[in-house]
């Protein structure tokens, strides 16, 4: 024995090495192609966001090269899960329905150690993606935002939006009520120019407009129409205290000509950096450090000056304001104000009103401040717990791509496509809502961020487990009898005539057995009123159980089902009129006792049932009515043809 027993599991784990360099040709090649194409979906439903920017700015091809490249290296650890969900469930639904899968499972092997190579590729997958959001993706970001600033600012003319101020000109600030997209004109333009800075700022009004570049690329000529010209004459040498500050121009077509480099410049990155997006884990953690710091002493620091507001700020500018001041500390608010004449009341209450519009505007000012420093910490949060999410959802849709592959047993591009999407849009669903509160401080950041994986966890631990104890999952008769059983419906019975009957049905044992259940039922439904509603308290809480209904029931089964060898049509038309008897849902809702204590304390739930029971009471009833008929009319024609030929033979 020793010395057969080593070469067989020499040759035990020789063939399984060989199993798992299978399953992983198999998933590699899937993974790959899915994984493309999942890029391609990603890259398209985000380039939607930006096609504003691409088209018409006279891109050249080496600038668009490298917009697609970083936006795919953004895109990968998103494309990554999607790619491993489908593979997985392609791969072994290919397996199941080869039955490759059985033979697997057949010669010993469970499920588990079928995936145990793709286990290992899938952890190594979710640490490329890690590394790719640590230190690839930080700055393609970076990158890609640098660029597409670039771009936004490469063809300001198509940029102008309407109703809000356009500052991608340097030096101006241009406001336009409406755009002709078709003739390009502009209308309601308001032009701010900053040359001098904002104290010296010219202000151009103009009914309508068109702003073009011209030939060399580097000016912009903007050709107004019905306008006016405002600006400060300060720079031009006048003195401050003149009578004209400023000189006003009125145009019917006035030609500016900007400073403007139209070729395509990258743009500073300054301002990009700081984003938590193009940061990685370690940054992320040390940044979000400073930040909280600076957050606390900044609140401090605002705390401190609002409590001042009521004992620093002077109350009075009034002229009798000192002694209206001296006097606070003798006598309350209110009678001083009513000791004032009414030039000082008057002079009060503007006082009043302005330090308290300016303490308003102030504290308002504050609190947008606060929250968008709140923002940038809840931000840092998110992207850090982002980064280990994204990786473990790799691990997650593997877990549960290929248990259903084995269980749904269906591959190609079919089924699992249509799984595979409904999955992840109910993943992308979930951390998109749960980004959104969380960043808007709705939800903490914890549960925002980890909603999606909090939800699909447990879902691949089941799918898992019941893949590999070959449990029943997608039985959709099972579902539908369970649903028809807690709605109280039922099948008809389908009784019908056998071509080939080996035995004849036992006619004179069936026919005492139906006269026996007919007694049964005539005593059972004087016995107990079926259409009085039962005590809730014996119902829910008092153990009991009706062993009548479940003997009729087995006795009335084993009759129909000796039954059903006849040749008698007349018979068999009574037989499928026998209902099929519910024996326990007339007197509690549950067999276990704990079940039914439950569903009463929790009373919609118990209410529900209470009233289903009743339901299966009054059913019950007209199920006796039907089975004393039918007792009836089988015993009258068994005894007719069956019993009295019968008698008639045995007396000759």
């Amino acid at each position: 024995m020793p010395v057969n027993f080593v070469p067989l599991q020499a040759e035990s784990m020789f063939r399984i090495k060989k199993l798992d360099i299978f399953i992983a040709k198999q998933f590699g090649l899937l993974f790959f192609a899915t994984f493309f194409i999942c890029q391609f979906v990603l890259m398209m439903q985000f380039l939607w966001r930006y096609v504003d920017d691409l088209i018409g700015k006279g891109l050249s091809m080496d600038v668009l090269a490298q917009f697609f490249w970083y936006m795919g290296i953004m895109l990968m650890p998103q494309a990554f899960p999607l790619a491993i969900l489908l593979s997985a469930l392609i791969a072994f639904g290919n397996l199941g329905e080869s039955s490759e899968l059985t033979a697997i499972k057949s010669a010993g092997i469970s499920l588990m150690q079928t995936m145990r190579s793709l286990i290992f590729i899938t952890f190594c997958i979710s640490c490329m993606s890690f590394y790719f959001q640590e230190v690839i993706g930080p700055k393609a970001f970076v990158s890609f935002q640098q660029l597409l600033l670039s771009m936004k600012q490469k063809s300001p003319e198509l940029e102008i939006p309407e109703g809000i101020f356009y500052d991608g000109i340097p030096g101006s600030n241009l406001y336009v009520q409406k755009k002709d997209m078709e003739t390009g004109v502009l209308y309601g333009i308001m032009i701010y120019r900053m040359n001098g800075g904002y104290e010296d700022a010219a202000v151009i009004l103009a009914d309508s407009g068109r702003i073009q570049s011209t030939a060399e690329k580097k000016h912009l000529l903007l050709t107004l129409y019905s306008g006016e010209w405002f600006e400060n004459m300060r720079q031009s040498g006048l003195n401050v205290s003149a009578n004209v500050p400023y000189r006003r121009e009125t145009f019917s077509t006035k030609k500016i000509l900007l400073d403007f480099d139209d070729g395509f410049n990258m743009a500073d990155a300054g301002g990009i950096a700081s984003d938590a997006r193009s940061k990685g884990m370690s940054q992320l953690l040390h940044d979000l450090d400073s930040i909280r710091e600076f957050n606390d002493s900044v609140g401090h620091a605002f705390y401190d000056e609002a409590k001042g507001y009521a004992y620093n700020r002077p109350a009075l500018q009034a002229k009798d304001s000192a002694l209206i001041v001296s006097q606070v500390k003798k006598e309350n608010f209110d009678s001083l104000y009513e000791k004032m004449t009414g030039e000082q009341k008057q002079a009060v209450m503007s006082v009043a009103t302005t330090e308290a519009l300016s303490i308003y505007n102030n504290l308002d000012y504050k609190g947008d401040y606060s929250a968008w420093l709140n923002r940038q910490e809840r931000m840092h949060q998110m992207e850090a717990i982002n980064k280990i999410t994204l990786s473990l959802s790799c691990l997650i849709f593997f877990f549960i791509g290929a248990p259903l592959g084995a269980i749904i047993r269906k591959g190609g591009l079919g089924v699992p496509v249509i799984i595979s999407v409904l999955v992840f849009i109910v993943y992308y669903i979930l951390d998109n809502t749960g980004m959104k509160m969380a960043r808007d401080d709705n939800w903490t950041v914890w549960f925002g961020k980890l909603l999606g994986t909090g939800v699909l966890t447990p879902i691949a631990v089941f799918f898992t487990y019941k893949a590999n104890n070959d449990s029943v999952v997608f039985n959709v008769d099972l579902y539908k009898n369970i649903l028809m059983r807690m709605l109280g419906l039922r099948m008809k019975r389908p009784t019908i005539g056998k071509e080939v009957i080996i035995n004849d049905p036992d006619y004179a044992a069936d026919a005492a057995a139906l006269n026996h259940i007919t007694q049964q039922v005539e005593t059972y439904m004087n016995e107990h009123n079926l259409k009085r509603w039962p005590n809730p308290i014996k119902v829910f809480f008092r153990p009991g159980d009706d062993h009548v209904i479940s003997d009729i029931s087995e006795l009335l089964e084993t009759t129909i089902d000796d039954l059903s060898n006849t040749r008698d049509r007349y018979i068999l038309n009574h037989l499928n009129t026998y209902p099929i008897v519910a024996t326990h849902a007339h007197t509690r809702p549950f067999v276990r006792t704990w079940l039914n204590i439950v569903t009463g304390i929790i009373l919609p739930v118990g209410l529900f049932f209470y009233c289903r029971m009743i339901r299966f009471r009054l059913r019950l009833y007209r199920d006796l009515k039907a089975i004393h008929r039918a007792n009836t009319a089988i015993a009258e024609r068994i005894d007719e043809h069956y019993l009295h030929s019968t008698q008639t033979t045995t007396n000759i």
